[in-house]
C-alpha cells in the first residue's frame, strides 16, 4: 500500500505545510509498511524533501501549471498516483488543496477525510480522527475503499525530519486545461509571514480604533516573526485588506499560538481560530466573548498593554540571542 503526498511551492520553493503533509505520508509509510513518494509541480527544491523521509519526488515542471488550475491539477495528482500504484494520497488542507482533494477521491473512486489531525488506526480497518464542528469536536472516520484521500489539517502533526535522499524525478503526465477553477492572478503582500504558513498569528479588531494604530500590531508581529489578521469588521472598513481576515467566513487560522487584540470575539471568529493551539487575548471590556475561548487573558488598554509587551519581547529576545 504505497502512500503519495501532494507538496505544494510558491514561487518555485516549498510550502511549510507540504513540509508536514511530508512528515505524515513518511510516517504512514512507515506504519504501514511501505515507502511514499511525492509529486510537486515546478518546485526548484524539490530533493528537500528528503529530510523528512520522501524517497522518490515526481517533479512536474510546466509552464501551463504555474498559476492553479484544479482540472489540470487533479488530472497531474490522479496520474501520478496510478504510476506509483498509490493506495492513499495525502493533502493539505489549504485553499487549493480544498479544491483538489474532492476531485481527486472522485478519479480514484476513493474515500477522502479532511481535517485529519492524526496517524490512522490501522489495527483491525483504517480510522482516522477529525476535527468537527468548527473544531469544537472529534470524531472517527472510517474509510473502507481500497485508496484513502487524507486532507492533513494544518499545524496538526507537525515536521518531523527523518532523512533520507531524495530520487527527483522528471514527471511528464498528461492533463487538459479545460474549464475547471483557475487562479488567474494573486496579489501578495511582501516582505511578511503568510498566515496559511504562521505557527504565531496577531490579530486586531475594532479594538485599535483606526488603520493609523496598526503598527501595534504589525510591531508586535516582527518581534514574534508571526503573521498579521485582522477581523471581520476591520477588513470590512477597509482598515485592512480582506486577506487578513480570519474567521468562518475569512481564513482559517491553525497556529501554534493566536494572539487577538481588540477582538471581541464574535462566534464566527472564534469558529475559524479554534484550530490554534494556544489563545491569548488583550481587551479592555472583561465581558468579550474572546475571554470564554481563550486559554490567557488581559484585561487593559490595549495602546498601554501592547507596546510593553512588545518591548518585553524585543528584552528577552535580545538577551538570549
Amino acid at each position: 500500500m504505497s502512500v503519495l503526498v501532494y507538496t505544494e511551492s510558491e514561487n518555485g520553493k516549498l510550502k511549510k505545510l507540504s513540509l508536514e503533509v511530508a512528515s505524515y505520508g513518511n510516517a504512514l509509510a512507515d506504519q504501514l509498511g511501505t515507502s511514499v513518494t511525492a509529486i510537486s509541480v515546478n518546485a526548484d527544491n524539490a530533493a528537500d524533501l528528503g529530510k523528512y523521509g520522501v524517497e522518490k519526488v515526481l517533479n512536474v515542471s510546466s509552464e501551463e501549471l504555474s498559476k492553479f488550475h484544479a482540472e489540470a491539477y487533479t488530472q497531474v495528482i490522479v496520474n501520478a498516483a496510478k504510476e506509483v500504484g498509490a493506495k492513499a494520497v495525502i493533502l493539505s488542507q489549504s485553499a487549493n488543496a480544498k479544491y483538489l482533494a474532492p476531485l481527486v477521491a472522485v478519479e480514484l473512486n476513493a474515500a477522502y477525510a479532511s481535517n485529519v489531525v492524526e496517524l490512522p488506526d490501522t489495527s483491525s480497518s483504517f480510522v482516522v480522527k477529525r476535527t468537527a464542528f468548527t473544531n469544537k469536536a472529534f470524531n472517527e472516520t472510517e474509510l473502507s475503499t481500497e485508496v484513502k484521500v487524507i486532507g492533513v489539517s494544518n499545524n496538526s502533526f507537525g515536521l518531523h525530519e527523518n532523512e533520507t535522499q531524495a530520487n527527483v524525478e522528471a514527471f511528464s503526465p498528461s492533463f487538459s486545461l479545460g474549464n475547471g477553477v483557475e487562479v488567474t492572478s494573486v496579489d501578495k503582500n511582501t516582505n511578511k509571514v503568510s498566515i496559511a504558513d504562521a505557527e504565531i498569528v496577531v490579530s486586531g479588531g475594532r479594538g485599535l480604533k483606526g488603520p493609523e494604530n496598526w503598527h501595534l500590531i504589525e510591531d508586535l508581529a516582527e518581534t514574534l516573526n508571526a503573521a498579521t489578521a485582522c477581523s471581520k469588521p476591520v477588513s470590512d472598513m477597509g482598515w485592512r485588506p480582506h486577506g487578513e481576515h480570519v474567521g468562518q467566513t475569512g481564513k482559517p487560522v491553525a497556529s501554534n499560538l493566536y494572539i487577538a487584540i481588540g477582538v471581541s470575539g464574535a462566534i464566527q471568529h472564534l469558529a475559524g481560530i479554534n484550530a490554534s493551539k494556544v489563545k491569548v487575548v488583550i481587551n479592555n471590556d472583561p465581558e468579550a466573548p474572546f475571554f470564554k475561548a481563550a486559554d490567557y487573558g488581559i484585561v487593559g488598554d490595549a495602546f498601554e498593554v501592547v507596546p510593553k509587551l512588545t518591548e518585553k519581547l524585543k528584552t528577552f529576545k535580545a538577551n538570549n540571542a
